[in-house]
């Protein structure tokens, strides 16, 4: 078999179709063609984080299949034809590990509440997964089948799953199985020579897809690193320990460079693979993994993604512009943790990536989706338009329709990646601590210490100290100091790494810093051709689009 790669997106999208989508379409209407597309698409969001995550968490709370005992749906479909749908090597062992990190962290970072029956749902489906002859997350063939593909792509999301229920819900039947995982997996799996493949398929009677290290393994050491940091257990740092020193020696060399024979086409394995590195370097303060970390985020990152943190499904995609937003979020992760070493730069492209890929990528207008018929009760043809509401997919930078793309599909693991990640920039805007009040990000925040409302729309920064301290706030490189307005603003005020440094500033007023946001323009380099694109500060103002329908920004004249 070969290598997972999403889709083959389109593989996906048409696994979930009995009929070619030419032929798919017809059954929407009587008019025998795909439904019409708007121009564009309502309601984009640059600037609120926190109202992406709970779009993002309602979403994942909408996406179990009645007909196959609330496990979660993995495949969607919205155009031409609309469904959500199972897959067999993705659903159970995939979906639960993504929708559990994302809505537990979305709890605990921002408050947000979330049904228990959402979290309990998703938890029996992981645990289901790791129900089969080996404590590793497994799939079946088909709805109502046994357990008997275990893909070491889904040993991440199953890590995820067992890592987040034992972090925010102090489950011990999560903790047993993770150790017994790993346990298993030092077993059955060796650095040099792989998984000890007959024995899984032939005593365990297993289906063993072949996965090479980054496509595999590798995409567990993340959630390793956050079980060590969860519980202190060491065998996961071991585990996590050897998988980065594999990673470092034969792929994330010292060249940085990016080479699809070598990582596998599968664009996300890679990236999920380097904010994975980040999280192990800051874990253990590793400053060399952070160096070799920023080598390939300066050079290999850049031959896969553009400015803005687009990033495509698989290296080398026929559909130059279809992206992969879990792509996106790892991009985003990896640049807060290079950032929080002392780069202010990388937080002003983490903030770009926000603004300009990210948030305006999430599905927030379902208008334009047209719910099929559904004699049969079918769940995955039911109420498809309102389930979607708040998803993200595989967005061209200027859309959510890519060129040449003959069909849109928003699958929800990529709801969870996302989610994830948004947790993750809101952890890091903003940081209270005995040296103060620092703000890297310029987004709207609220927390216990700080209000901030972004200068975006009204040129405006408001912050408003809720707790007493010295204030630090990152001055991106396209504003002067001299532009700034500010009554707070006194002599001897200075810019420290990147930082306005205010020693005193009021506590419980707003203070307004009058903000010029310079226009500019930039130009995203893709794989057959350009996007030009009109920024102001570091939001899109208009961008070409190639007359694609369900554009998020104005088109750039």
């Amino acid at each position: 078999m070969k290598p997972h790669s999403r889709l083959s997106r389109r593989a996906f999208l048409r696994s979930t179709a009995a009929l070619p989508l030419s032929l798919a379409a017809t059954r929407l209407g009587a008019t025998g063609t795909s439904p019409p597309l708007p121009a564009r698409v309502r309601n984009v969001n640059t600037t609120s984080i926190r109202d992406a995550v709970s779009l993002g968490c309602r979403t994942m709370s909408n996406v179990f299949n009645r007909d196959d005992h609330n496990i979660p749906f993995f495949g969607s479909e919205v155009w031409p034809e609309a469904k959500l749908s199972f897959y067999k090597y993705h659903s159970e062992a995939h979906v639960p590990g993504r929708h559990l990190n994302a809505l537990l962290n979305a709890e605990d970072a921002l408050g947000i509440r979330v049904d228990e029956s959402v979290i309990q749902k998703h938890a029996q489906a992981a645990f289901f997964s790791y129900s089969g002859p080996v404590p590793f997350p497994l799939n079946r063939r088909m709805i109502g089948g046994k357990l008997e593909i275990f893909h070491p792509h889904n040993l991440r999301e199953g890590f995820h799953a067992l890592y987040a229920l034992v972090k925010y819900r102090k489950s011990e039947r999560a903790r047993d199985l993770a150790e017994r995982s790993i346990a298993a997996i030092q077993k059955y799996w060796k650095p040099d020579s792989g998984w000890d493949r007959n024995y899984l398929a032939d005593n365990l009677e297993l289906e063993v897809p072949e996965a090479p290290f980054i496509i595999g393994i590798a995409r567990a050491l993340g959630p390793l690193v956050k079980y060590y940091r969860a519980t202190q257990y060491q065998p996961a740092l071991d585990l996590a320990t050897t998988l980065k020193e594999k990673a470092l020696a034969e792929y994330f060399t010292e060249s940085g460079q990016f080479d699809a024979g070598r990582f596998g086409k599968h664009v996300h394995s890679t990236t999920c693979v380097m904010s994975s590195l980040a999280q192990f370097a800051d874990l253990t303060q590793d400053a060399g993994t952070m160096r070799r970390v920023q080598t390939f985020f300066e050079h290999g990152l850049k031959q896969i993604s553009d400015g803005i943190g687009w990033a495509p499904e698989a290296a080398g995609e026929p559909v130059a512009d279809m992206g992969e937003i879990n792509d996106t979020g790892d991009i985003l992760e990896t640049a807060l943790l290079l950032g929080k070493q002392g780069n202010s730069a990388y937080f002003q492209r983490a903030e770009r990536i926000l603004r300009c890929h990210l948030l305006p990528a999430q599905l927030r207008d379902v208008s334009w989706i047209r719910n099929p018929s559904n004699p049969h009760r079918e769940d995955g043809k039911h109420d498809i338009a309102n389930r979607h509401l708040g998803a993200f997919g595989f967005p061209a930078p200027y859309g959510h329709k890519p060129v040449g793309l003959s069909a849109i599909g928003f699958n929800m693991d990529i709801v969870g990646g996302a989610v994830g990640s948004l947790c993750e920039a809101w952890r890091s805007a903003v940081r209270f601590d005995a040296a103060g009040h620092r703000v890297s990000l310029w987004m709207d925040c609220e927390t216990p210490e700080i209000r901030i409302r972004s200068p975006y729309g009204s040129g405006i920064l408001k912050i408003e100290l809720r707790k007493g301290g010295p204030l630090a706030i990152r001055i991106p490189d396209w504003l002067s100091m001299q532009d700034i307005h500010c009554d707070t603003l006194k002599a001897g005020t200075r810019l420290v790494n990147g930082y306005l440094q205010i020693e005193n500033p009021p506590t419980s007023k707003e203070i307004r810093f009058e903000i010029p946001l310079k226009a500019s323009r930039i130009s995203l380099q893709h794989r057959t051709h350009a996007i030009a694109v009109a920024l102001q500060g570091d939001s899109v103002s208009a961008m070409e689009n190639f007359g694609a329908p369900l554009a998020y920004f104005d088109p750039l004249s």
